[in-house]
């Protein structure tokens, strides 16, 4: 396998040039310095007045010009709270592990006694005091929130205002919540034990990503594709915004309740995350003895803590839980029996710096500054896909990989044993460590949650090179649809990157469905040669009008039920081939006259069009899906949940998503698919699920000139420490 070298780092800070201005200078050097930060400077001045005040475009999305970034961030808060309030308010509670005390109900109480027993709210202090440099842009972002909740109350839902005021460290605490203990572990069924003995059956988030250099380029710029399909709503709620000081000038996307952007652009570089195949939590079986676990062949206590968990009922009344909070050399104990428990052991949890690491990535210039930023290590999981101005493209593997002592990724999927020092891991593998390839020959990348070997082809990352342990080997159907499509186009343009980001071919159904033409025709089922006809017929995708498609998303279905393997298992010889066949013919042949009895019961035809069985709704509007399930090969993810009458509703998946070509401006279009604001009352909450149903996305406009003609509403922004600010520090 070819190995891509990766240029070394050099280690220096972060700065925009407007920010380093030293006294000592003599006129010349003084000259120089002006020039070079005209010429180089984060953000365009003539863009920055002396006011700070946020665009908002006519699709809701803030654009924030600010005149210092610590206004910057006060006005990020503000805008968040505007386009998000209760969602945003709701989201700290539960960071605070006080949604029982606030609202009641059983699912409260289980998130509380999750983040309690994680530890969130005690360690988001801790963090809030080591935050330095970006500890006054925390402070801001906070009275942002707390000053629009104070102008605006009648805003704000009467049952979330309980949480008021929001401190720095609630938003800390948000943080840990949605990236170390949902993203990196997920906290689904932690009181049964059986539920962790594999964590593979973990139900993730996913993405995609591509990053396409200028030899793959029709115009021969760097191209980037941004696409995280997440659950619609609740935490994995996105936002799109444009943040411009003196210090920055970019756009894209955070997660609401995130002082930072999570996925974003700037006039020079560009990047994305998708959710690695990253192993970043252990859970260790525990022998317990005389009230405590056996370690290195002693009894070791536990580090015991009671915690009180308060619980509003129904008739408006309130009760106490005692929680007892248990702690191993490992972790916190998540699940026992009369002999046994499991202690769980979590990465990133003393990497506070996560915020400022994303500003730093966020201001970068070039690949250099960018990789420096990122080598910080404060971010614990998540693959990065980036594209810059000066055609260089990138796949790191990122995150804090345990260096574990022993075994493969099979091994660390299990509980592994916690009596012995011999198995518990202390550190993490450096940046420089971890899978990464720049600016392969092949002049492209691509990630949907498949490991880092198969980001491009040839392959460019040995997996060899690498501890057993750092990713799996597998490559599922959407990431060979999505490289698939790299391949077979040499000249890739702009146009054509964003059409092949909203294809909705199914991979599978192009694997598979010769073996099932051939299964059928060698049976005597009547309804299965029917049910064969119509796929057929039928164009492979999972467009609004494609009759077959409803078909085939059911045949699948009933192939997983009734556990019908595949002839060839996927290999690493043939990994854009396999898997392939039928390990049962017959038994395929079975599934698909069940899937046809399904189909014609519930929508009354074979060969009903796909939209109108899977549908977009919010609020009034109700819109033709297109799009389907990663798992039949589509890149165009649309995850449903079931519905009356048989039809099922989009839940998840394609999110925000964004194509970047860094010309000089970047050229951008965009897709916020349920709209940028939560609010009930908001004309943004939905209005782009028509664009969604119409294939359509969005211009991103960044400059002034642009906005002037697209904005709905200029709203200026005075800091002012909100009432509710000093209150909030002594919470």
């Amino acid at each position: 396998m070819h190995q891509v070298a990766v240029p070394p780092l050099r280690f220096r800070p972060v700065d925009c040039p407007s920010m380093r201005t030293p006294d000592t200078l003599t006129p010349t050097l003084t000259l120089a310095l002006a020039l070079t930060i005209a010429l180089t400077a984060c953000a365009p001045s003539a863009e920055i007045s002396e006011s700070t005040e946020i665009l908002w475009d006519d699709w809701g999305v803030p654009h924030i010009f600010a005149h210092d970034s610590e206004t910057l961030f006060y006005a990020l808060g503000w805008a968040q709270a505007r386009s998000h309030g209760d969602l945003l308010l709701e989201l700290i509670g539960k960071a605070r592990g006080r949604a029982a005390e606030y609202w009641g109900g059983d699912a409260a109480l289980e998130s509380d006694r999750w983040v309690r027993t994680m530890g969130v709210p005690a360690r988001a202090q801790r963090w809030y005091q080591a935050q330095g440099s970006f500890k006054d842009y925390l402070d801001a972002f906070a009275e942002g929130i707390n000053a629009y909740a104070v102008a605006h109350s009648d805003a704000i839902a009467d049952r979330v205002e309980i949480v008021l005021p929001v401190t720095p460290a609630d938003v800390l605490a948000h943080y840990q919540r949605l990236i170390h203990f949902t993203f990196v572990v997920n906290p689904r069924a932690v009181n049964s034990l059986d539920e962790y003995l594999d964590k593979s059956a973990d139900d993730t988030p996913g993405s995609n990503a591509w990053a396409i250099g200028p030899t793959r380029s029709a115009s021969g710029r760097a191209i980037l594709v941004a696409n995280p399909h997440l659950p619609w709503g609740d935490l994995f709620t996105w936002y799109e915004v444009q943040l411009t000081s003196p210090d920055i000038n970019a756009y894209g996307a955070t997660l609401v309740g995130a002082p930072f952007h999570g996925i974003a652009f700037n006039d020079h570089l560009g990047w994305s995350h998708t959710v690695n195949t990253h192993d970043g939590y252990d859970l260790y079986e525990l022998t317990l003895a005389d009230g405590g676990y056996l370690w290195d062949g002693e009894v070791r206590p536990f580090e015991t803590e009671e915690q009180t968990v308060r619980i509003r009922n129904g008739d408006g009344s309130t009760s106490e839980e005692r929680l007892t909070v248990r702690r191993s050399v490992h972790g916190p104990v998540i699940a026992e029996t009369s002999d046994r428990a499991i202690a769980l052991r979590v990465v990133g949890l003393d990497a506070p710096a996560s915020f400022e690491q994303y500003w730093q990535m966020a201001r970068a210039t070039n690949l250099e500054e960018f990789r420096t930023a990122q080598a910080r290590l404060q971010m614990p999981m998540f693959t990065t896909i980036y594209a810059d101005r000066d055609g260089h493209i990138m796949h790191h593997f990122g995150g804090e990989t345990p260096v574990r002592p022993r075994g493969d990724w099979s091994t660390w999927a299990q509980p592994v044993p916690g009596d012995s020092s011999e198995w518990l891991w202390t550190d993490v593998h450096a940046y420089d460590q971890l899978p990464t390839v720049v600016d392969p020959p092949t002049g492209w990348l691509q990630n949907a949650n498949d490991p880092p070997w198969t980001t491009t082809f040839p392959a460019a990352i040995d997996p060899n090179a690498y501890p057993a342990y750092m990713a799996p080997r597998f490559m599922h159907f959407r990431a060979q649809r999505s490289a698939r499509m790299l391949m077979e186009d040499e000249s890739i343009d702009f146009d054509e990157a964003v059409a092949y980001k909203l294809s909705t071919r199914m991979e599978m159904a192009d694997r598979i469905l010769d073996d099932l033409a051939v299964a059928v025709a060698d049976s005597e089922n009547p309804r299965a040669r029917e049910a064969m006809a119509v796929l057929e017929r039928w164009d492979r995708l999972a467009e609004v009008e494609s009759r077959g498609a409803v078909l085939f998303a059911r045949f699948a279905r009933e192939l997983q039920r009734a556990d019908v393997g595949f002839g060839e298992r996927w290999s690493e010889e043939h990994p854009m081939a396999t898997p392939d066949g039928f390990k049962d013919p017959a038994a395929a042949v079975r599934a698909l006259a069940t899937a046809a009895d399904a189909v014609r019961t519930e929508h009354g035809a074979l060969d009903v069009p796909w939209g109108e069985v899977y549908r977009l709704r919010s609020g009034e509007r109700d819109l033709p899906a297109n799009g389907g399930p990663g798992s039949l090969g589509i890149f165009r993810v649309v995850n449903y949940r079931p519905a009356e009458g048989g039809h099922r509703v989009a839940a998840g998946g394609d999110s925000w998503v964004g194509v970047i070509e860094f010309s000089d401006p970047p050229r951008a279009v965009a897709l916020l698919s349920y709209g940028n604001s939560s609010q009930p009352d908001s004309p943004h909450n939905g209005d782009q699920l028509e664009l969604f149903s119409n294939k359509e996305m969005r211009p991103v406009w960044r400059t002034r000139a642009d906005l002037e003609k697209n904005t709905a509403e200029v709203e200026p922004v005075k800091r002012r420490e909100s009432e509710l600010s000093g209150a909030a520090q002594e919470r």
